[in-house]
């Protein structure tokens, strides 16, 4: 999706409503700002940073006793 979008004189640049929607970005909310190969890339922040986190690694433990690996690195100290 390409779009057109204006710097106002006090460098202000309005989000289109494609982009607000299709991201859920919504007044208030923060985006992170980045310059790439001199390009300018907005990434949203997330509004619950713990829980994009949860779970993730999950499938390290899949099929893994997890008292029996406890036990193990016991051992091995």
């Amino acid at each position: 999706m390409k779009l057109r979008v204006k710097v106002t004189s006090e460098h202000h640049i309005d989000i289109p409503v494609a982009v607000r929607e299709r991201l859920a970005i919504h007044g208030g909310d923060y985006l992170q700002m980045d310059v790439r190969d001199g390009v300018i890339v907005l990434i949203p922040e997330s509004r619950d940073p713990i829980a994009e986190l949860r779970g993730l690694g999950r499938e390290i433990w899949e099929g893994v006793d997890v008292q029996d690996y406890i036990d193990g690195e016991r051992e091995d100290w």
